[in-house]
C-alpha cells in the first residue's frame, strides 16, 4: 500500500519534474549511506554508489544543471563532483536556503524549476526556496511527511539514480537510453 501511494505521488510531479533545470544533492545520506570512515591517519572517506553517478551524468547531457549542497567536508565530495563535471559544489554550508537562493541568482533558475534531494532536518530549511523537495526512502521521519515524493531507494543506494530515471522518463528521454544504451560524449 506504501509503494502504490508513493508511486501515486509521482504520477502527479510528471509535470514539474519534466520542467526541471536545476537539481540541488544533499550528501551525505543522499549520494552516500550517511557513513563517516575514517582511514589510519584520520582522513575522511566516503562511499558513493556509481550508478549515481551515471544517473548525474545522463542529467547533465539532457541539460539539467546539478549541484551539490553539503553541510559537511572533507575533500571527498569534492573529488566526487570533480570527478562527475559538478561545477556547484558547495560545502561546509550551515545555513543553506541562502546559499541555495544565491545559486538559483547566479543560474538563473527560478525556485519552481529547482528541485532539492535531502534527508535530514537541515533539509526541510530549503522547502520554500524549491518546487520540488524530495527525500530517500531512509530520510528522517519529519523530512518525509514534508517531501514531495520519496524515492524507493535508500541514499547512497541507487536513490540518485531513481530520480535521474524518473526525470528523464519525465522529460521523454529514457526510452531511448533504455533501448540503445548511453556513450560518453564528452561535451
Amino acid at each position: 500500500m506504501q509503494r502504490l501511494l508513493r508511486e501515486w505521488h509521482w504520477q502527479r510531479l510528471k509535470r514539474p519534474l519534466a520542467e526541471l533545470r536545476l537539481l540541488v544533492l544533499d550528501v551525505d545520506g543522499v549520494l552516500t549511506d550517511g557513513g563517516l570512515w575514517f582511514d589510519p591517519e584520520g582522513r575522511l572517506q566516503k562511499r558513493f554508489d556509481v550508478r549515481d553517478g551515471l544517473g548525474l551524468r545522463l542529467l547533465q547531457q539532457a541539460g539539467i544543471q546539478l549541484a551539490f549542497l553539503s553541510g559537511g567536508r572533507g575533500g571527498a565530495t569534492e573529488v566526487r563532483a570533480h570527478q562527475l563535471g559538478i561545477e556547484h559544489c558547495l560545502v561546509g554550508i550551515k545555513d543553506k536556503p541562502p546559499a541555495l537562493t544565491d545559486l538559483q541568482e547566479q543560474l538563473g533558475v527560478t525556485a519552481q524549476h529547482t528541485c532539492y534531494l535531502g534527508d535530514d532536518l537541515n533539509d526541510l530549511a530549503v522547502r520554500s526556496s524549491v518546487g520540488l523537495l524530495l527525500a530517500p526512502l531512509d530520510a528522517c521521519r519529519p523530512l518525509r511527511r514534508q517531501a514531495d515524493a520519496v524515492l524507493n531507494h535508500q541514499g547512497g543506494h541507487g536513490a540518485v539514480r531513481e530520480l535521474a530515471e524518473r526525470i528523464l522518463k519525465a522529460r521523454g528521454d529514457w526510452r531511448e537510453l533504455e533501448q540503445k544504451g548511453w556513450r560518453d560524449r564528452n561535451d
